[in-house]
Order: structure tokens, then C-alpha cells, then sequence
């Protein structure tokens, strides 16, 4: 799509260049992507919304951002789809990818992974469909490079890469990975469960976050082969029962987090790019202590762009917990918590300017949108909100006027 571009793509290409310019001078500082106020980022963000098609909800919906009033327009539906619960946008910003959260793909028992042509006017145009290789996918990223689709099965336990054609296509699994094992809760471990995946600046590792195993896998990539490979060290674990889900790297590149969804805590560690090690360093509630109902589980983590602040949303208590980053050791201290003004929030993101924080609540069907002080790393509702059935996914996709 001409005048298009992902904003994911936009950050990858930042620390790329970041990256590049520590092996070259060998110094231990990387810039960070401009804050909101210095980014020059104007006008409007496309916003794609993945949901589970219970209810209300049809498939995937589109709406948009306004960045100077924080207002979200009326959404539309952009394509009907089965529980695109997770989208990804590719680089070239004219092609979406979706899970197919479900058990039954073709007649087989797995999921699916469809592409989408992006239209001029936002919607979305089927072009194929793959075999996730695995039962419930729940999330995909494409790699920074455009060339492969990565997916987690969590139902199935596997993960997958699909490589993308020159038309936006997907072709069949090109590597297919089960994890093998188990952990300590048999309700919810008693075999494994890959719940994310994600690839670092340099595009070289792929990790993925499985609940089953209290383990965070670890992988060599090969893009252009469509291969994942294990690393050595083929795998990091977070303390017992902590069912690891999502995961995020800051954008200096030295350090990562993952939330723990079934403890309500997050893990932070530091990232040895050269080898793909991840070293835990801290174990953190993200819960504030007065807080004594059971039954809380955490669901997103991100970085604000600023690489200042991260935050995770808890599903129970409602809320965006929100921590400082300190600099030096990359290890979390408490700010506060954000009401998300709805239940069960489900997955929340950062506009890339970090101008904005939009949650979605999954069990109250709606999308709060919340302005972000880069400097506390506060949240501030703007007032606007919209009405989707079962959100779980956002994206952007920033759009020429």
C-alpha cells in the first residue's frame, strides 16, 4: 500500500541502525527512538484490532488514532474472520497476518494463519491461508526482515515459520518445532504451552515464552530459509509456576522481560545479543500489596518507546501496573497502577511515538485510550473510548495524508 508503513517496522529499523552502531564504535550507549514530543509524528495511526468472534464481534475491525486529540474513530469491520485473536503487520505496511484461534484447520487438528491484502481504505483482503502446524495459535509476529511469519501454538504446544512470498502469501510451515516437557501446576503445565514469539532487533533470535514449561525458548532464525534453530543455551526458566507469556525487549538491546501470567509477576533479565542468552535478574509482582482477591493473571508487557518505563496489564485487577526501568541494571521499581476502565484486559500497546497507551478489554468489549507522560511514565484516561466485541490484539500502521 503506497504512503504505508508499519510503525513495528519503523522501530525495528532504529535499533538496527542502534545495534550496528555499538558493534562499530563499541560503545555502551544506544539511542532510543525520539519520545512523543521530538518524534514529529502527526496526523493519524491506523489501529487493527483482533478479537474473538463470540458476541458481537465478526473478525477483525479498523479504526483510527488521531495524535494530537487522542480521540479513536467509530471502528469498522476490516475482514471477518474465526477468532483472529493476534495480527501482525508486515514491514512494506500492505499486508496483515492473523491467527485462527481454533482446533480445527481443513479438517486437521491445528490452527490457521491468514494473509491479508491491506486496502487503501483500511479493510482487509484475503489472499491464503496456512496450517498454523498446531492447535490454538494465540500469537504471530513477522520478522523484521518480511520474509516469515513466526507463530506460537498454545493449544498445541509448537511453534512455526511460514515463509511469505512476494505477493504477501504464505507458504506451508517451513520449520515446525513441539516442545517436549511439563511444570509444576498440572492444572494449567501438565504439558507445554508456547504463548508468544518474538525476534530481536538484529533479527538473528527468536524467543518463545511457553506457560507450560516456566521457560522462555530460544532460537537462531534464518529468515531468508525460513529456519528456527535451537540456540546454545537452547532455553531460559522463570521461577516455578510462573506460566512465562509475553515477552518484550528494551530497545538498548542489553535487557528483556516477560510476564508471568499465572503468579502475576514479571521477570526481568539481561540479553547477551552475540550468543542469545537471557540471564534472570529479577522477579517483580506486578500487583500493588494491598491487593488480596485471588484469581488476577497477567496478560501484556511492553516498553514505552522511550525505554524509560514498562508496563503489563493484570487481568483481575483490572489495571496497567506500571514500573521505572532503571538504565544501568535494567531491573524494575514500582510506579503505580491504571485503572484500564474495563475487565479483563487482555493486551494493550504503545503508539510508537509513546504519545499513547490504548487497552483492550476483552470481557467488557471496549478500547480505552490513555495519554502517556514520558517523563513519570503515568497514564492519563483522554476520555475517548470504542465500543469491539472480545478485543485482544492492537497494531498500528501509520498511514500518509
Amino acid at each position: 500500500m503506497k504512503g504505508s508503513r508499519t510503525l513495528t517496522h519503523y522501530q525495528s529499523r532504529c535499533c538496527l541502525i542502534a545495534v550496528s552502531l555499538v558493534a562499530v564504535l563499541a560503545a555502551s550507549i544506544v539511542s532510543y527512538p525520539a519520545q512523543a514530543e521530538e518524534s514529529g509524528m502527526k496526523g493519524k495511526l491506523r489501529v487493527y484490532i483482533g478479537s474473538y468472534t463470540r458476541g458481537q464481534s465478526e473478525g477483525i475491525y479498523v479504526s483510527e488514532l488521531d495524535l494530537e486529540s487522542g480521540q479513536l474513530s467509530a471502528p469498522r469491520l476490516a475482514a471477518e474472520a474465526v477468532n483472529p485473536s493476534f495480527v501482525a503487520i508486515h514491514p512494506d505496511g500492505a499486508h496483515l497476518y492473523a491467527v485462527g484461534e481454533i482446533d480445527d484447520f481443513e479438517g486437521k487438528k491445528t490452527g490457521g494463519v491468514s494473509a491479508f491484502e491491506i486496502v487503501d481504505d483500511g479493510t482487509l483482503k484475503l489472499i491464503n491461508q496456512q496450517s498454523s502446524g498446531g492447535g490454538g495459535p494465540c500469537h504471530l509476529i513477522v520478522d523484521n526482515s518480511g520474509q516469515c511469519v513466526l507463530v506460537a501454538n498454545y493449544g498445541g504446544g509448537s511453534v512455526a515459520c511460514l515463509p511469505i512470498t512476494k505477493d504477501g502469501s504464505l507458504k506451508e510451515a517451513s520449520t515446525f518445532i513441539q516442545h517436549e516437557g511439563s511444570s509444576v501446576n498440572p492444572q494449567r503445565q501438565a504439558g507445554p504451552h508456547a504463548h508468544s514469539i518474538n525476534v530481536d532487533a538484529a533479527n538473528r533470535i527468536a524467543v518463545a515464552a511457553d506457560l507450560g514449561l516456566d521457560k522462555v525458548m530460544i532460537y537462531r532464525l534464518d529468515p531468508e530459509a525460513g529456519k528456527l534453530v535451537p540456540n546454545d543455551p537452547p532455553s531460559v526458566s522463570v521461577p516455578p509456576g510462573g506460566g512465562p507469556r509475553h515477552f518484550v525487549f528494551h530497545p538498548n538491546g542489553k535487557f528483556a522481560y516477560t510476564n508471568n501470567e499465572m503468579t502475576s509477576t514479571v521477570t526481568a533479565m539481561e540479553y547477551d545479543a552475540d550468543n542469545g542468552e537471557l540471564s534472570p535478574i529479577q522477579t517483580t509482582s506486578t500487583l500493588p500489596a494491598s491487593y488480596k482477591e485471588e484469581g488476577n493473571s497477567t496478560a501484556e508487557v511492553r516498553v514505552h518507546p522511550n525505554g524509560r518505563f514498562l508496563y503489563v496489564s493484570n487481568r483481575g485487577h483490572n489495571s496497567i501496573a506500571i514500573f521505572a526501568i532503571d538504565p544501568s541494571t535494567g531491573k524494575l521499581s514500582p510506579v503505580g497502577h491504571e485503572s484500564t476502565r474495563g475487565a479483563i484486559p487482555r493486551n494493550f500497546n504503545l503508539d510508537p511515538s509513546g504519545r499513547y497507551l490504548l487497552a483492550a478489554n476483552q470481557n467488557t468489549d471496549n478500547v480505552v485510550v490513555f495519554r502517556v507522560d514520558a517523563n513519570t511514565g503515568k497514564l492519563e484516561a483522554t476520555g475517548s473510548e470504542i465500543e469491539v466485541g472480545n478485543p485482544v490484539c492492537i497494531r498500528f500502521l501509520e498511514i500518509d495524508e
